[in-house]
């Protein structure tokens, strides 16, 4: 039997609530692209009743197959009663600003997607006060609730997405394989060819990395930097 991930949910719609969202972000770790920030909102039919075969089986992005995770982006998308945003800060507002900051405006400009204003925001990890909201911070709430197991699967999927197509523009770094988190190839690649500019500079090793002059943009940026 599937565990009831729309527990929490369920509190806020008993208290007169019925825009509840869930909240959650991908990409803080990795030394390039961005940091992406989804919103999952659920109607209060679709939480009263449960989520139907398959999509009852959405959970934390990460303990999900990429095949699976896409299929459930899709499946989510067309859902009737489910409504979504999707947001993004690039490498160089994250080195501007830090990537605390940065996930935190990605999450806001995610919700500001939305048509109209959750009334509570299930978060996962720590509270966002940044988003000003009423809001409930879930330890592991990609695996507790729906709202943000979906989220982190629509963040998580674009975010893939993205460093996919970047994989063709800046070839040589493995991005389409390591989604720019710094596996021993992504390092072994810097440190030949220098960083390109979706590298974060403000993250080490690549502040450290010597500029090889292989693309424009980071000669620009590091000026700026120096």
């Amino acid at each position: 039997m599937t565990f009831d991930r729309f527990t929490h949910e369920r509190v806020y719609l008993n208290k007169g609530c019925t825009r509840i969202a869930g909240v959650d972000e991908v990409g803080r770790g990795p030394l390039a692209g961005p940091v992406v920030a989804a919103v999952a909102l659920f109607s209060p039919r679709l939480i009263r009743q449960g989520l139907a075969e398959p999509l009852d089986e959405v959970i934390d992005s990460k303990r999900l197959s990429a095949k699976k995770r896409e299929q459930f982006f899709n499946l989510l998308q067309s859902l009737q009663g489910f409504e979504f945003g999707i947001a993004e800060v690039g490498a160089e507002e994250v080195d501007q600003i830090n990537i605390l900051q940065a996930t935190h405006k990605a999450m806001q400009k995610a919700v500001s997607e939305l048509a109209q204003e959750p009334e509570h925001l299930l978060v996962d990890g720590r509270p966002v006060p940044a988003l000003g909201q009423s809001q409930t911070a879930l330890i592991k709430g990609d695996s507790l609730s729906y709202s943000i197991a979906a989220a982190s699967i629509l963040a998580k999927v674009t975010r893939d997405r993205m460093m996919e197509y970047a994989d063709a523009e800046f070839p040589g770094y493995g991005f389409a394989a390591n989604k720019g988190y710094g596996t021993r190839g992504h390092i072994d690649a810097l440190s030949k060819l220098g960083p390109c500019p979706l590298h974060r500079q403000s993250f080490a090793p690549i502040r450290s990395e010597p500029q090889l002059g292989l693309f424009s943009k980071t000669d620009e940026s590091v000026a700026d930097l120096s």
